[in-house]
């Protein structure tokens, strides 16, 4: 029996466990009952757990039953999002301002599958490492796994992981050589002005008017400084000030993004904007402090990995069902920094059309929840064997 068919054979199971945990959902560093319940599966499944690394992380090893000292190692991600959930679903989330809406708790639910089906088995050579990871959004959940010495003391030849892609045809895996991801600095700008009484502008020092020549004076950062064959993307995504109508606060706060894929723009792009907010400050008299933090690096597909990957979809999925090379994507993922440590690939399983990722109205399709848990256990039993 293929692992297609033996992990479809308890998908009602697997469904369950992807429910309960979206009914459920805890943001980064805060995965305790999502670790738990991971823990206590691998376990009952007689896989050699530990639990706490990278704080709320779990790592199960596996051994299968030939003597290859190779060493493979699956990723999946658990945490929610900070997202008031606006669905009907009798699973929805039972926890105000938190919700599974990138599909984590899928993700979390396929590596359960793939372990499950690997540990019933054991058809493989080598050792499994099912890496359960917390804080993948923006908090550092694979930085703080790796400080813990996650393949230090659990070393890995190879890694793998995946991610749902809500807008791309069902079923079909697409995986891109190289630059797959951007890397992802997140900014914080603090505009310190002189307040006032908003009928005597003149005086104060309004942060207001600063904030707005900002928003406008950022975007020429990428379309006025960046080679036009580079990509580069600088999103301000929160602007507060003031808590009145007749004041002029005493400052204001800018925040945002931005997604490179080289690292000479990204040093060029936080550069100008330093530089843009130093010259505003000049310009209007007022003082601009500016944070800039490095939050993901270049995801970035190992070239043998990703034909290795590539094969196991064909021989699952069909050639039909299997993306080779796709654009692309601006969006960044943490999974970058385990493929520093250790040469790997990163794959995107669509799903049914629907609501985007990152989305109150999201629901993630879990009839794909066996066709990711068998690539990464298919993954396993091909890449395990000695000799590779």
């Amino acid at each position: 029996m293929s692992p297609l068919d033996r992990i479809t054979a308890h998908l009602d199971e697997l469904v369950a466990i992807r429910r309960d945990l979206h009914a459920h959902p805890e943001i980064g560093f805060e995965e305790t009952r999502t670790s738990a319940i991971v823990a206590e599966r691998l376990e009952a499944w007689g896989i050699e757990v530990h639990r706490g690394v990278g704080r709320t992380g779990i790592v199960g090893v596996l051994t299968g039953r030939g003597t290859s000292s190779r060493r493979i190692g699956l990723r999946a991600d658990m945490d929610a999002l900070p997202i008031e959930e606006a669905t009907n679903l009798p699973y929805r989330s039972t926890r105000p301002g938190t919700m599974h809406a990138c599909g984590h708790d899928g993700h979390t639910a396929m590596l359960l599958g793939a372990a499950k089906y690997l540990s019933e088995t054991r058809d493989f050579d080598g050792t499994a490492v099912f890496i359960f990871q917390p804080a993948e959004e923006g908090l550092g959940g694979a930085r703080a796994m790796l400080a813990d010495g996650l393949f230090a003391h659990f070393p890995c030849d190879e890694v793998y992981g995946l991610h749902n892609q809500p807008n791309g045809r069902h079923g079909q895996l697409s995986i891109r050589r190289g630059p797959a991801m951007a890397a992802a600095d997140f900014f914080d700008i603090r505009i310190g002005g002189r307040g006032a009484h908003a009928a005597q502008p003149h005086r104060g020092v309004d942060p207001v008017v600063i904030q707005a020549a900002l928003v406008q004076a950022l975007q020429a950062v990428v379309s006025r400084n960046t080679d036009p064959v580079q990509s580069a993307v600088l999103s301000i995504t929160r602007v507060q000030a003031g808590a009145a109508y007749n004041v002029i606060p005493e400052e204001a706060h800018l925040a945002g993004t931005i997604r490179t894929f080289d690292d000479r723009v990204r040093a060029m792009v936080a550069s100008r904007l330093r530089e843009t907010c130093a010259g505003l400050a000049a310009a209007f008299g007022a003082e601009i402090a500016v944070e800039i933090r490095d939050v993901f690096s270049v995801l970035r597909n190992s070239e043998a990995q990703t034909e290795a990957a590539l094969a196991v979809a064909r021989e699952l999925f069909g050639p039909e069902r299997v993306e080779d090379d796709p654009d692309p994507k601006m969006g960044s993922e943490d999974f970058a920094d385990m493929l520093l440590a250790v040469p790997g690939a990163y794959a995107w399983l669509g799903a049914k059309a629907g609501v985007a990722l990152h989305n109150a109205a999201y629901d993630f399709d879990d009839s794909i929840i066996p066709l990711g848990a068998a690539y990464l256990a298919r993954l396993v039993e091909r890449r395990a064997a000695a000799g590779l």
